[in-house]
């Protein structure tokens, strides 16, 4: 098992049996209402702001993401490169009980625990009305699957990614005019660093005072982060959980 999905679900399984308060007050809501001050969270459909919980929780949080609005949520694994229609242990499952297959439909979250043949078996929030359970379900509502590995995945990449950008050629041959160079690439840092070479070795021979010239200096990007969306707040209460 992917050890984020392993690590969320020791944190989720010790809260099953939790039923929520009345008037759907639970202290999963309070948490999510605390985080982002803002009182309406505290008696909304919690399934999504349970997972947010766990995660945090499990310090996964950066890789699970924390939403209380379903279909914001799948679009973000869908953004990291994160999204499946095949089930695993430590996915996030997300279902449409239309029984559509796009992510703006999605109605409610759970976290898939086991694959079992055509059926998976899930600890997921607010359902049956007021409880945090198991559940064993078919797939036939399950509009995709967002997998937290993924996500460090696209943003250790990113991460990598840093440093001045080059003119890179890798396994395809250049198009169009100067194609016949075949992959001979020429970093842009480097190009500039000879042409200055050049500028400063003939100021110097020609005896031109020190400090009489500007210096040019370049400057090296920020690094490309992928910046989280930790919360929704776009949408303060979700209405998607109806009908589970």
């Amino acid at each position: 098992m992917d050890p984020i999905g392993e690590d969320l679900l020791k944190a989720a399984r010790p809260e099953l049996g939790y039923r929520e308060k009345g008037g759907q007050h639970t202290k999963f809501g309070e948490w999510y209402a605390d985080r982002l001050s803002d009182p309406q969270y505290r008696d909304a459909p919690w399934c999504d702001m349970f997972i947010a919980w766990a995660a945090d929780k499990a310090g996964v949080a950066e890789y699970v993401g924390q939403f209380a609005w379903t279909p914001s949520h799948a679009a973000w694994f869908i953004k990291h490169g994160a999204w499946s229609d095949k089930p695993e242990p430590g996915a996030l499952v997300f279902f449409d009980w239309s029984g559509g297959k796009s992510y703006k439909g999605v109605d409610h979250v759970g976290i898939v625990e086991k694959v079992e043949g055509g059926k998976i078996r899930t600890i997921e929030a607010n359902v049956d009305r007021v409880w945090l359970r198991r559940k064993l379900r078919d797939t036939d509502k399950v509009v995709g699957y967002g997998l937290p590995s993924k996500v460090k995945e696209t943003l250790t990449a990113a991460r990598q990614d840093t440093g001045v950008k080059t003119v890179t050629v890798l396994s395809e041959r250049p198009e169009g005019p100067g194609a016949g160079i075949d992959g001979v690439v020429i970093p842009v840092v480097l190009l500039l660093g000879m042409v200055l070479s050049i500028v400063v070795g003939a100021l110097r021979f020609t005896g031109r005072p020190r400090g009489a010239h500007r210096r040019w200096v370049a400057e090296r990007p920020s690094e490309e982060r992928v910046r989280l969306h930790p919360y929704s707040p776009e949408k303060k209460r979700e209405t998607a959980d109806a009908g589970k």
